[in-house]
């Protein structure tokens, strides 16, 4: 990344901070080989360790996944640890911050207005308080007691997943429907919004078009669960008409791992944000801090006008083509890059296969063996073989897990 980057861009996230200031404290000093620059004396002894992932007995391990929770997502860019730390030195009115932030990331975007949430999973709740109890008070302090308001949320039974917990939690009713004709006729004065998990919209039976046009002709808001999506610009979803798009921030756009996106329809989105931190409604748990709305703010605006993602494809395959090298030298071991098919993590994957008469281990073996060596490696498997993300790999990653899967395999011929 050329440090010019960093101020570019329409908007001109970063523009008002000035090269040094740019690289002064621990955001960007590391990378840089800065190090005490303009850093306050610490009021605290200085004899303390700083904990690390090992000092606790945690081993970090290459990611060759893709962007799990459960994984730690992605790693956070330097530009977004930068705008965390300045955020850090000061205090603001969190009302004020997320108004200005909200306009900040409709101008980004294009959508009518946004917030940052805890995650793709906050913002599907956030949206889901703003369709059922909108920015009435009263709605809003008995939640999740939704008692004569619009209860009820339509989704294909074909899109029901784990993560629409964050829908009925707020107290709603989830209406499974098979068909956009089954769709229309289960809707009610009681229907809050139509769910849409985007993951499987090309298997499913209703189309997005279909649950949108409903969605017009009834006044329901259609949302969008996209969490491991790119939030390109314009948004696919809400030039398609849907009013409400939710994404993980610590993803595919690398900003905090606990933080989200909430895009979409000005009003639902502010009444989305009362619903949630600061203010004391049913989704006060779900805090984002003021580093984490600078953060994904920050993580935005590269998203949209300082990252390469050709240059950065080009350097995915790069990587896979030197893992690939490495291991079909050995009998019968084959490879194939594999170009997603699916909306979310959207990279390419090698896929690697061998015939287990010749190579005698199978792939649950070389996960564990990968696992524990050193370093560690966490590549998933299937029953012939194993499967390279990616995207999670950082300079440098290639090498390693190159070694030692041939070392792996090789051992076992």
């Amino acid at each position: 990344m050329k440090s010019d980057q960093l101020f570019s861009g329409k908007f001109g996230f970063l523009k008002r901070l000035t090269r040094r200031q740019l690289f002064k404290g621990t955001g960007l000093a590391a990378l840089a080989g800065v190090t005490g620059c303009g850093v306050k004396p610490s009021p605290f002894k200085s004899k303390i360790s700083i904990p690390t992932y090992e000092s606790i007995g945690v081993k970090p391990i290459i990611n060759c996944v893709g962007t799990h929770t459960n994984r730690g997502g992605s790693l956070m860019l330097p530009e977004v640890m930068t705008a965390m730390e300045e955020a850090n030195k000061h205090y603001v009115r969190m009302d004020e911050l997320m108004e200005h932030a909200g306009k900040w990331l409709a101008e980004l975007t294009g959508a009518e207005w946004g917030c940052v949430t805890s995650g793709a999973a906050g913002a599907m709740f956030a949206a889901t308080c703003a369709c059922v109890a909108g920015a009435d008070p009263e709605k809003m302090a008995l939640l999740p007691d939704t008692r004569g308001m619009k209860n009820e949320v339509l989704v294909p039974k074909d899109q029901r997943h784990i993560y629409d917990r964050s829908i009925w939690m707020v107290g709603v009713k989830m209406v499974e429907v098979e068909t956009a004709e089954e769709m229309e006729t289960q809707v009610s004065d009681r229907t809050a919004m139509i769910d849409v998990w985007s993951e499987v919209l090309h298997l499913s039976k209703i189309k997005l078009k279909d649950m949108v046009r409903i969605g017009k002709k009834y006044g329901i808001p259609v949302m969008v669960d996209a969490a491991a999506e790119r939030p390109d610009v314009p948004n696919v979803y809400l030039e398609a008409g849907a009013e409400l798009v939710c994404y993980s921030g610590g993803k595919c756009m690398r900003g905090p791992q606990s933080a989200g996106l909430l895009l979409g329809r000005k009003d639902l989105v502010q009444a989305a944000f009362l619903n949630i931190s600061p203010h004391h409604t049913l989704g006060r748990p779900m805090k984002v801090g003021k580093e984490e709305i600078m953060g994904m703010l920050a993580a935005t605006e590269m998203w949209v006008n300082g990252r390469d993602h050709k240059a950065e494809w080009k350097e995915w395959e790069r990587k896979l083509k030197h893992i690939s090298n490495a291991v079909t030298s050995i009998p019968t071991v084959k490879t194939e890059v594999v170009q997603p098919d699916r909306p979310s993590n959207d990279a390419p994957r090698l896929s690697i296969t061998w015939d287990q008469n010749k190579v005698k281990i199978t792939p649950r073996e070389v996960n564990e063996q990968l696992y524990n060596g050193n370093p560690g490696i966490e590549m998933p498997y299937g029953n012939r073989g194993m499967t390279i993300m990616s995207y999670m790999l950082e300079p440098g990653d290639e090498l390693p897990v190159a070694r030692r899967l041939k070392e792996v395999l090789e051992s076992n011929v």
